[in-house]
């Protein structure tokens, strides 16, 4: 790989020979565009050091009148229905969903509220369905998790991959909520890394059916499901050298053909009323035309179809949490101590302010991403791990502070709050573990990057057949060196009264390109190996990403004169100063000399841990 200084030397003598063409910029990019190599993220942009600012800016308004209308008026029924009908205190102690509730949620159609009207159906839009998400998360996360289960993961691969005929045969009582579906992918062997999964299907002599045999645990919905979307290894030949191996195949399975058991709901710490089982497979015969898209190809539909659901997820939290904040106001405002009112004290006030910034940036983040695959997006896998991470930890930080202000009474069974932090201690593990996702950012961007930086090395090759790319990253190279922003400045798409936080932006996305180029020099494929590193980078990414969809939607509120287009000014400058801090902290850390011996020395003190299987320091009375 050349040096900067090579590169931006040669940059220079390009730049010269180029004088007389007119409009430089636009042949770059149409050079760089034209490459392929484009990747319609922001967050993937931002490991190239690019900020693409319309993948984030307007911020997306995608509902037409009459779709935010007809969304509009079905808020009053289900609220009402969560309100009188659902009792999730009853559900929790029951640990399960009672008849009349399902038949309930089944005449609202919440069973199918993505599924085509002509198929039984509501045909709501991410925006529209995340809205819904959004309100019954707010209630009661365990019927929405038998919600979600059911359609967002259990039969989304149907939508997503199934031909006509297994649509036609298995969304209507789908979506009607007659037959409920389960997602089948976790084992005991596997966790989080679901590419290692035991499960087996193989071809029958007569070519007719597939004969499954493994096991799955910890499938929602599990013991009540009709229908399973199931992922097991399939015999394959490697096209290229013909040899014997196995890849995942993914299927339809229904209760009802022989050898498919599920044992007794788990015993859980939350969401208990949403029924959680192992499911048993035993020489079950799957029809062939039950191979839902392609042979060996169910890896990729697994993923696939967690990265559809996952925007739900930031919903939900954000609906979580503003039903808790709706709780602690009530409770500050009116619980007087030392003479005077909760709100009074600066301590409280803090603690209300932060749950504020962490619900407006969860719910930003819930609809822009929504709102961008409504336009077409193909590319949100990264936004939408993000935002399954940055929700989940924000409504556990912001449910355990609502119970820290109301004292003993927040701990006490009859509050209600103590329930809903065990129900939201799961969002933080499944459909993809909250570690896990960090290295999925960090590692698919990372390999986005360097896909980047070889094409740039095999361009220095050829300089001038190459001009655009070269020319590209030679002036943003030589812009580093001398400590200048790499990105175009924001003031077409931010509002003046954020101008400074939009800078913070720029400097974020120019020093993020940095690090990444500069990790990537020094550990190269390695690169896998430094998870210290990948959790800093990812939590840099994470903060950077959610600047930028809080700068989107408080631009919004001050172009169009919000009446609280000034609160959402503040929480946004706050928020965007503290990630600043936070993302530049990170960034600095990943090629600190102090920071990586400490790196070493956190290794060294776990690894004795696990090699002793105790504490290791001795005792402090010395037996």
């Amino acid at each position: 790989m050349a040096s900067l200084l090579r590169l931006s030397l040669l940059s220079r003598n390009v730049m010269r020979h180029c004088r007389h063409v007119n409009n430089v910029r636009p042949f770059v990019l149409r050079c760089w565009y034209s490459s392929g190599k484009v990747n319609n993220s922001f967050v993937m942009g931002l490991f190239n050091g690019e900020l693409r600012p319309e993948e984030v800016f307007p911020f997306p308004e995608v509902l037409t009148e009459d779709q935010s209308e007809n969304i509009s008026m079905s808020l009053d029924p289900v609220e009402k229905f969560f309100e009188e009908v659902n009792d999730a205190a009853k559900n929790d102690q029951l640990e399960t969903v009672p008849p009349e509730v399902m038949k309930g949620l089944g005449e609202m159609g919440a069973f199918g509220m993505q599924a085509p009207t002509e198929l039984n159906g509501l045909g709501l839009n991410n925006t529209q369905y995340a809205k819904l998400v959004e309100l019954a998360g707010g209630y009661d996360l365990g019927v929405g998790i038998v919600l979600g289960a059911h359609q967002s993961i259990g039969y989304k691969g149907i939508l997503l991959y199934g031909n006509e005929e297994q649509k036609t045969k298995y969304i209507p009582d789908l979506a009607a909520g007659k037959k409920i579906a389960a997602y089948c992918l976790t084992e005991p062997s596997s966790g989080s890394d679901a590419n290692s999964i035991r499960s087996r299907a193989v071809l029958s002599d007569d070519g007719k059916h597939y004969v499954l045999n493994g096991s799955k645990i910890w499938i929602s919905n599990g013991g009540i499901a009709d229908v399973f979307t199931v992922f097991a290894q399939t015999p394959c030949k490697h096209p290229k050298t013909g040899e014997d191996r196995d890849q995942v195949s993914a299927f339809i399975v229904e209760r009802s053909f022989p050898g498919v058991s599920s044992g007794k709901p788990e015993k859980k710490m939350g969401i208990k009323a949403s029924n959680t089982a192992e499911v048993y497979f035993e020489d079950v015969k799957i029809p062939v035309e039950n191979l839902l898209g392609e042979y060996g190809q169910g890896f990729k539909i697994a993923m696939n179809i967690l990265n559809a659901g996952r925007f739900g997820m930031a919903a939900a939290m954000s609906g979580v949490m503003k039903r808790l904040i709706t709780r602690v106001t009530d409770h500050v405002t009116n619980r007087v101590q030392f003479g005077s009112k909760l709100q009074e004290y600066g301590s409280v006030q803090e603690k209300i302010a932060n749950m504020a910034v962490l619900q407006y940036v969860t719910e930003s983040m819930a609809y822009m991403i929504s709102g961008n695959m409504d336009r077409g997006a193909k590319e949100y896998q990264l936004e939408a791990a993000i935002s399954k991470v940055f929700g989940s930890e924000a409504a556990w930080h912001v449910c355990d502070e609502v119970i820290q202000l109301h004292g003993g009474m927040g701990f006490m069974s009859e509050a209600g709050l103590e329930r809903v932090l065990r129900d939201l201690r799961i969002f933080r593990i499944f459909e993809g573990s909250n570690d896990i996702l960090r290295l999925f950012v960090s590692l698919t961007g990372l390999q986005y990057a360097g896909g980047h930086l070889q094409e740039l090395q095999a361009a220095l090759k050829n300089p001038v057949g190459n001009l655009g790319l070269v020319i590209t990253e030679g002036v943003k190279r030589s812009k580093r060196m001398v400590g200048a922003k790499t990105v175009l400045p924001l003031n077409d798409y931010v509002a003046s009264p954020l101008s400074s936080e939009a800078e913070m932006l720029r400097d974020c996305v120019t020093k993020f390109g940095a690090q990444v180029e500069a990790i990537l020099s020094k550990h190269g494929k390695g690169i896998i190996h430094e998870q210290y590193i990948l959790r800093r980078l990812s939590e840099a990414a994470i903060d950077t990403y959610a600047m930028a969809v809080t700068l989107s939607r408080a631009s919004r509120a001050i172009n169009e004169k919000f009446a609280t287009s000034e609160h959402e000014r503040i929480i946004t400058s706050i928020f965007c100063k503290e990630a600043y801090k936070r993302v530049t902290s990170h960034l600095a850390s990943l090629t600190q000399s102090a920071q990586l011996s400490q790196d070493q020395q956190m290794s060294s003190i776990a690894k004795q841990l696990c090699e002793e299987g105790k504490v290791v320091a001795t005792p402090a009375l010395k037996f």
